[in-house]
């Protein structure tokens, strides 16, 4: 029988798994992609996007015809503009100029308020993550989504992603390994794949750039280097990553990312954004430290379309230094 879903809201979650065929081919594991790209906002965001504005809708935070503000490099912020409008509710975004054009008018596309900023370091006060808290504070009606730091975000995964998988691997998952920006997706799923199974290692895939490789490793976060990447990677630790399960920290630069990235386009037709070859990328060198015979579960976050004038511009990445001439 076929299932009527209830609206976009309805049809939120329940992705498949897919095997990455080259890479599982290559390693001897099984290493498998949750298909967050095909939520209908097009990203793991929307579990999010739908977690924080219903969490909000209980506490009675936000009533009818209100306004949800958000700092974002941009998925969240797809997801909750898609979200607002079919709950009817205004969304304003505030996001870092150097995210790819083509994120910033699909904001504006799905009727979002946009207003770009600099990209400064969290530590700033004119981050856009601190700067979109003082603009919600001023508004009335309004909430400020926070998914760095709303327990929301990861309760989502724990809640969904993290069963779907275990349902899905029927409870044969080796590795949970995922990259992380506000930590909601890798928290909320190792969490719950650590109570169901303690032997289970979650492990955090990070790229250049970012603190929490070192964090992991050494206690202290100290990035080191730029990645292209976009939406993943901190220098904090937020609220939604405290006191979550962190077996290891792997990292991935961006040439690596890149090759990953391609590899899945050009022999497992998947056409994906830089999150998932550092996620991929992560999962692939695990599976050669490892051995055969492991099954590895990532996340296929979004696809490439978000990223084309960049990830998938040769002439872009040539003057990034990451394709030769």
């Amino acid at each position: 029988m076929v299932e009527i879903k209830n609206g976009f809201i309805g049809t939120v979650g329940n992705t498949p798994l897919i095997r990455l065929n080259s890479f599982s081919d290559e390693t001897g594991c099984e290493i498998l992609g949750k298909a967050e790209f095909l939520n209908p906002g097009g990203s793991v965001k929307d579990r999010a996007a739908l977690y924080i504005i219903e969490d909000a809708e209980r506490k009675g935070l936000l009533k009818p015809g209100g306004t949800v503000v958000e700092g974002t490099a941009g998925n969240t912020g797809i997801g909750l503009a898609h979200i607002c409008n079919a709950k009817g509710y205004k969304c304003l975004i505030i996001i870092p100029e150097t995210q790819s054009p083509e994120k910033i008018e699909l904001l504006r596309t799905l009727g979002a308020e946009v207003r770009t900023v600099p990209a400064v370091p969290y530590k700033d006060p004119n981050n856009y993550v601190k700067l979109s808290g003082r603009v919600a504070s001023e508004m009335e009606n309004t909430i400020w989504a926070n998914q760095f730091d709303n327990l929301a975000n990861r309760n989502a995964h724990y809640e969904t992603t993290g069963p779907e998988i275990w349902q899905q691997t029927e409870g044969k998952v080796d590795v949970w390994v995922a990259a992380t920006g506000t930590g909601g997706t890798y928290a909320g799923t190792a969490m719950f794949l650590k109570e169901k199974n303690p032997e289970l290692k979650c492990i955090v895939a990070d790229p250049m750039g970012s603190g929490l490789y070192s964090y992991v490793k050494t206690g202290e976060s100290q990035p080191e280097g730029r990645s292209i990447t976009e939406g993943i990677g901190n220098s904090r630790i937020t609220a939604n990553m405290q006191g979550v399960p962190i077996d290891d920290a792997i990292q991935i630069d961006d040439k690596e990312c890149v090759r990953v990235v391609y590899q899945l386009l050009e022999k497992d037709g998947l056409f994906m954004g830089g999150s998932v070859g550092i996620n991929v990328g992560a999962a692939y060198a695990l599976a050669k430290q490892l051995g055969s015979g492991h099954t590895i579960v990532t996340v296929l976050c979004d696809g490439g379309s978000r990223y084309q004038s960049k990830l998938f511009n040769r002439d872009w990445l040539v003057e990034q230094g990451l394709l030769s001439p």
